[in-house]
């Protein structure tokens, strides 16, 4: 049972039973205690609080036995949501062991802070479970100590402390694998996706939320096995996956309805509610909200109510019933021991209702708040991974905000909101503290930004019903309408796989999804852009991950109607016609330097790593590559880590803050899961061989330019407001002021030829854009493979420190 073989363990058990039932009453009732408490483990709660409820033999009733037939009895009830009985026997298991000096105390202590965290006496619970795992501890009990550190998480998760959470968490992971204990490694798997899953990491959910499902079908753990079901099926519906919400739910439901424990039956059918209501049935939500807040009511589980009550003010609002909208909503706020994360959003749904009921200045009032308790909410997270991840669960509030002022007419402070999204989320990035700047406070004029930049800028927002460009020139801003977020994804996924997995150049084949990405997203813009000028995207969403660069401009035969009256050549990438940089924010890029070419540069080149592993063989091409760049710098001018000294310890002792340029020519990997674990891949040295995202960001620098020669080097992680999350935004992040990254894996044959040329045009006094983009147009227009966006289209620059 240690080990999580409940299976095993109760057939175990039932043999025992048998076999001393008649012969020694005794050894029968403590088989009869431990079996409870499996099916107590199990979630059978009505069943295992039928065998304890029988008073022990006379020789039992002071002994450990007796402790733990009290503790199973309260915790059964507990589960039950009978608090007041749960309590009764609690206090007497702790009597009775006090008393006895009981082995189990510690887990009696754990019964204790479980019981309390259901009454959200959050303070009670933690000094409770401080007690299992010091006694765990002082008792050499490694999984009492265990289970008191994995529950520390659930108060401090509860408590909204996430860093907290995670940390106790990962830690509770680690020793629950190192004692082979399934179930707690379910549970720990499951709670680290819990809290990824509330500050907005929907990847990382998943990817535990499926191990946690996976491990507790393993042990057994039916009850286990449904609640991480449910909490999967709630990622996939934030996701906006709602089929495949809809299809977990509805297994998590058929497991549920076998079981005792009603509030995971309750949040099942809270998921179904919305997942029906997202898919505009809203019968079908209706029937599963009043079945949950039926279980919630009878239960007394507050958190549940409020969440009911929230899809019921969703359902009346989707009915045109505003005024039932209006008392649900207002209810949720008004509650004290509402969680934040729900009454963030009632504030949102009153101000959408408030605006169908045309009362604009009490919905911007709410919106306002949302959006306060938002920013208050991710100030107080330390870790900056987190903080990264955040407002991916607050993000379609913000989409509320700007649909509602855009529909107010008020377009650039709509724009406004959009940037204080993402400007907002990348200060406190930098902050030490975690706090942000007011940076909402120092949104400048963006035509000045436009006029100091020389470029147009093109600012996207994506939605889930409808996205927005703010086209930005030094004399105008225009806004124009784009499609929702999943339709553009659908296209941009499309079309990024042609670069991989068709052999065909997308120009020369007349790839339709490169057409209909420049039909939407460029050519309503072309009439405000200028011929062969800059232009800066500010990407949002699956945006990100596509370079506009690639898009294919049809010819005028193709049948899409241009807004630019110029006659034009035939079709070709957008390339030809634009110098592109890529940022992120407009206050920052309007607060950003603007940094002047160095008149005497300096390069800090890493390169020729030895092979750390199978996995990254040392690069045919990365001497030559080296050797290309050296003609552009005197010997006096550049410092090179070449082979066994190319070592994350070197780079970082070698004061890289002092170079203007910083080159890497190596292997590089991005991290999905934790986008701070992206790499460079160096050399061995000692027990590391990489140079972290999250030690670059530690590290101020002043470079004119980063050039990050690698794959992924750009990152493959998007967070809401902070776009893709890698190496470029690390550096971007320490202080240099350009980042030249990849996408996707890049072409060891002919990068040194790209960087070649993009030195020589950085020598020759062009700025990296410019030079850039003029190397690529030399691949471009090569005869052989090299012109295939595959090979030059890879690498973006990325600017806004």
């Amino acid at each position: 049972m240690r080990h999580g073989q409940l299976d095993s363990a109760l057939r175990e058990l039932d043999v025992e039973i048998a076999a001393y039932q008649s012969k020694d009453p005794e050894w029968a009732a403590r088989f009869r205690v431990v079996k409870a408490r499996l099916l107590m483990n199990r979630g059978s709660y009505s069943e295992s609080l039928q065998l304890v409820s029988a008073p022990l033999p006379s020789a039992l009733q002071r002994t450990d036995a007796e402790v733990e037939r009290e503790m199973v009895q309260g915790l059964d009830y507990s589960y039950l949501q009978q608090l007041d009985p749960a309590d009764r026997s609690i206090a007497q298991a702790e009597a009775l062991g006090a008393s006895i000096q009981s082995s189990l105390l510690g887990s009696v202590a754990q019964s204790r802070g479980m019981l309390e965290e259901d009454r959200q006496n959050y303070d009670k619970a933690s000094a409770a479970f401080r007690r299992a795992a010091l006694f765990g501890r002082e008792h050499n009990q490694p999984r009492t100590e265990m289970d008191g550190l994995g529950n520390l998480g659930l108060v401090a998760m509860w408590q909204e402390h996430y860093d907290e959470a995670i940390d106790r968490f990962q830690e509770a992971l680690t020793r629950s694998r190192a004692l082979a204990a399934t179930d707690a490694e379910s549970r720990s798997l499951g709670n680290l996706g819990w809290s990824h899953w509330v500050i907005g990491d929907f990847d990382a959910a998943l990817h535990d939320l499926t191990l946690a499902q996976g491990k507790a079908a393993e042990a057994g753990l039916i009850e286990d096995q449904t609640y991480w079901l449910v909490a999967r099926a709630d990622v996939e519906a934030m996701q906006y996956r709602f089929i495949e919400a809809d299809g977990t739910a509805r297994k998590a439901l058929a497991l549920a309805e076998k079981h005792d424990d009603q509030r995971t039956l309750a949040s099942c059918l809270e998921v179904l509610a919305r997942v029906a209501l997202a898919m505009d049935h809203l019968d079908d939500a209706d029937q599963f909200n009043r079945s949950a807040a039926g279980i919630a009511r009878s239960n007394g589980d507050q958190t549940s109510l409020t969440d009911s009550e929230l899809i019921a003010g969703r359902i009346a609002e989707a009915k045109r019933d505003y005024a039932t909208a209006l008392a649900s909503f207002r209810k949720v706020v008004a509650d004290p021991k509402t969680e934040t994360r729900l009454k963030w959003e009632a504030h949102t749904r009153l101000a959408e209702v408030y605006a169908l009921q045309q009362q604009p200045g009490k919905a911007e009032q709410e919106f306002g708040l949302a959006v306060g308790m938002v920013q208050n909410a991710r100030d107080s997270i330390q870790s900056t991974e987190l903080r990264l991840s955040f407002l991916s669960s607050a993000i379609e509030f913000y989409d509320a905000y700007v649909n509602f002022l855009i529909g107010q007419h008020r377009s650039l402070d709509a724009l406004k909101i959009a940037d204080r999204s993402r400007s907002e989320s990348v200060e406190q990035s930098l902050s030490s503290t975690g706090k942000s700047a007011s940076a909402a406070g120092r949104f400048t004029n963006p035509e000045d930004t436009a006029r100091g930049r020389n470029a147009a800028l093109l600012f996207y927002w994506l939605g889930r019903q409808r996205s927005w460009l703010w086209v930005v020139t030094p004399t105008k801003i225009s806004l124009l309408p784009l499609p929702p977020a999943g339709e553009l994804q659908t296209l941009v996924d499309s079309y990024r796989k042609t670069f991989i997995d068709d052999p065909r150049n997308p120009l020369e084949a007349g790839n339709a999804d490169g057409q209909k990405l420049y039909a939407t997203l460029i050519q309503p813009a072309e009439k405000l852009i200028a011929k062969n000028s800059r232009v800066v995207i500010l990407p949002d969403g699956s945006l990100n991950s596509l370079n506009f660069e690639t898009l294919i401009v049809p010819d005028q035969d193709s049948g899409f109607v241009s807004s630019n009256p110029e006659p034009r050549p035939q079709a070709h990438y957008w390339i030809e016609d634009a110098t592109v940089l890529t940022a992120n924010s407009l206050s920052l890029l309007a607060h950003g330097s603007i940094a002047a070419p160095p008149k005497v540069g300096n390069m800090l080149m890493v390169g020729e790593a030895l092979a750390a592993n199978p996995d990254f063989p040392p690069l045919p091409e990365a001497g030559k590559e080296v050797g290309l760049l050296e003609k552009y710098f005197d010997e006096s001018q550049r410092l090179e880590l070449l082979g066994k000294n190319a070592t994350s310890t070197a780079f970082l002792a070698s004061q890289p803050e002092k170079f203007s340029y910083l080159h890497f020519a190596t292997h590089g990997t991005a991290s999905q899961l934790r986008p701070l674990e992206s790499a460079v891949i160096l050399s061995p040295d000692k027990d590391s061989y990489k140079l972290y995202a999250r030690d670059v960001v530690q590290h101020p620098l002043t470079a004119y330019l980063v050039t990050i020669s690698a794959c992924d080097g750009a990152g493959t992680k998007t967070y809401a407001g902070e776009g893709l999350v890698g190496l470029s935004w690390a550096f971007l992040r320490a202080g240099a002021h350009n980042v030249i990254a990849g996408l996707w894996e890049v072409s060891n044959a002919s990068t040194p030829q790209l960087m070649d040329e993009l030195y020589k045009g950085i020598h020759e006094g062009e700025d990296p854009a410019t030079a850039l983009r003029k190397a690529k147009l030399t691949l471009v227009h090569s005869t052989g493979n090299y012109r295939k966006p595959f090979y030059w289209a890879p690498f973006l620059i990325y600017a806004g420190s």
